[in-house]
């Protein structure tokens, strides 16, 4: 295939909100349903790349579908380079701020950019990148909500047998005392030997935080205590950091790899863990994945395991990836597992491909 041909002809954009085998509530809000917004970036080679993006409810789905149609107008003819398609949206952006859905939109494009070089040079994205297809760790992150005790103990067990050794539970209940029951409870149903993460989902106080993070302490048997406080608190952060045992983990709300620096400058977490839709996509993966292995800090990932898993994959210290089942419904082909582990896909690009009939269903 001739480089001249590969350059941007179209970006179509769609909507879904596909059903949750498991709702989810936290400390912040309740889910029930994914609301998914499907990117497709068409080549006038005739060469598809595809993403998908999660505007955190049906109401942001709008804005984000009208920022991507427009950053499509302004691409349309452009060569299909993600550093430079993203370098133009940079600087077109800057007024605006390339902040928050402006980067959603961004990060979107930037992955089926990527996906459809793939397809273009017959690659899964982990060879373009310079790795191999392989296994990455997972946890399971589907469920294990803000819920009474007697169905949380249920659905920790039914996430182990689904065949992970890793599980993340959701804490920030109005007491503390009940965070810790939860707590006690998991850890006695999924047993030592399965690794157990909390998520506060920023619904703390810093006092509060360092409180239950010491309580959790106490405990023992926690891998990371995950946003305890606010996320773009990166002094809250680093104090919280500083008074509890158990390592901090943050990122999912990392703005780009700028924030990603002021964190790491900050000493707010011991882990990071960037989320792909915030980041900048895979561009702002790989510059984010330098920065953790010059601070000597492990990267997970947040939420978008299919291209999660190839990011991962070449990413110095790597350390979980968070598996969520929510793009199952719209998904051909969805993400394998084997073993606790993430099999990184083969297929051209992030090996995505739409269930038509899906996402004919679930279309909004």
């Amino acid at each position: 295939m001739k480089e001249a041909k590969l350059t941007v002809r179209d970006i179509r954009v769609r909507a879904v909100a596909a059903p949750m085998k498991r709702p989810l509530a936290t400390s912040t809000g309740a889910l029930t349903q994914a609301a998914l917004v499907l990117v497709d970036l068409h080549t006038d080679a005739g060469v598809t790349g595809r993403s998908y993006l999660f505007p955190i409810g049906r109401h942001n789905v709008a804005p984000i579908a009208k920022l991507v149609e427009a950053m499509a107008e302004a691409l349309r003819g452009d060569a299909l380079a993600p550093f430079e398609i993203e370098r133009k949206l940079r600087a077109r952006y800057t007024l605006l701020g390339v902040h928050n859905i402006v980067r959603f939109a961004m990060s979107g494009i930037d992955m089926a950019a990527w996906d459809a070089l793939g397809h273009a040079l017959g690659q899964p994205l982990v060879r373009l990148l310079g790795g191999l297809p392989g296994a990455v760790p997972a946890y399971n992150s589907n469920g294990l909500g803000i819920m009474p005790l007697r169905p949380l103990v249920r659905e920790a067990v039914e996430l182990v047998d689904e065949g992970f050794a890793a599980v993340k539970l959701r804490l920030g209940r109005p007491r503390a005392e009940d965070d810790l029951a939860a707590l006690r409870e998991v850890k006695k149903a999924i047993g030592a030997k399965v690794t157990l993460m909390v998520d506060f989902n920023q619904g703390l106080s810093i006092a509060e935080a360092i409180r239950r993070g010491r309580m959790i302490d106490d405990e023992g048997g926690v891998l990371w205590i995950e946003e305890p406080v606010r996320a773009d608190d990166f002094a809250g952060c680093a104090k919280v950091a500083r008074e509890v045992a158990t390592p901090i983990q943050i990122g999912e709300n990392f703005m780009g790899p700028e924030q990603m620096v002021q964190a790491l400058a900050a000493g707010a977490c011991d882990y990071v863990m960037p989320d792909a839709q915030r980041i900048g996509g895979v561009t702002g993966w790989l510059r984010a994945a330098a920065l953790a292995q010059g601070a000597g800090v492990e990267m997970s990932s947040h939420l978008f395991p299919e291209a999660s898993a190839h990011l991962l994959a070449v990413t110095p210290g790597r350390h979980y990836l968070e598996y969520v089942d929510w793009a199952n419904p719209i998904l051909a082909v969805p993400l394998e597992l084997r073993d606790g582990c993430a099999l990184v896909s083969g297929q051209p690009g992030l090996g995505l491909a739409w269930n038509e009939k899906g996402v004919k269903r679930y279309a909004i």
